[in-house]
């Protein structure tokens, strides 16, 4: 019994920290605010091969189309994640940061998830202060892009468009630059 008791407290807290699955439920953004200068992060990656990044075309929250390719050139961070799941709240100050950091060299694509609750992805990406573009996901890019089991889930995409690598769970933003600034040539 205390066995099966711990075993459901550790998944319930790697869930927590690792991510979110397409079945959580609901949560309005006041009661996840993002993360703390306390909080621990927990990188998680699997290295993908070498391959072209699937091209998509979606609905931005202003009803305008964007396309990943409409971001050639740059190194592209497309980010699936819902407004529900508290890892991807967390990980929003991060990408806004490397918005902001490496401006016209690389390009954050959020790909909301949200369905129950797409109402809530303006409102919220008001309060975050969201300077990057936010696209509704559909069935075809989930499926394009593997799937996605859990949020949130990145892609890093080379300015050639190939994806240089996938992280599944909230990733820390040094790592997140250390392979921009791989793929840029730079080290700043």
């Amino acid at each position: 019994m205390i066995r099966k008791l711990f075993l459901a407290i550790i998944l319930l807290a790697s869930s927590s920290i690792f991510g979110c699955s397409r079945n959580a439920g609901s949560d309005d953004v006041k009661n996840n605010p993002p993360v703390t200068e306390n909080e621990q992060y927990v990188p998680t990656s699997s290295p993908t091969a070498a391959s072209k990044a699937p091209d998509f075309t979606l609905v931005d929250t202003e009803g305008k189309k964007i396309s990943l390719s409409d971001y050639a050139g740059k190194v592209v961070i497309v980010d699936f994640w819902a407004t529900w799941c508290p890892p991807c709240r967390r990980g929003i100050p991060d990408l806004i940061d490397i918005q902001k950091q490496f401006k016209n060299k690389v390009a954050v694509i959020g790909i909301s998830v949200d369905t129950d609750t797409k109402s809530k992805v303006v409102p919220f990406m008001k309060t975050m202060g969201i300077n990057y573009p936010v696209v509704f996901a559909n069935s075809d890019v989930v499926q394009s892009y593997g799937g996605i089991e859990a949020i949130p889930t990145s892609f890093i995409i080379d300015k050639k468009g190939n994806i240089s690598n996938q992280h599944v769970g909230l990733t820390d933003k040094s790592v997140l630059i250390d392979e921009i600034n791989k793929l840029l040539g730079s080290k700043s």
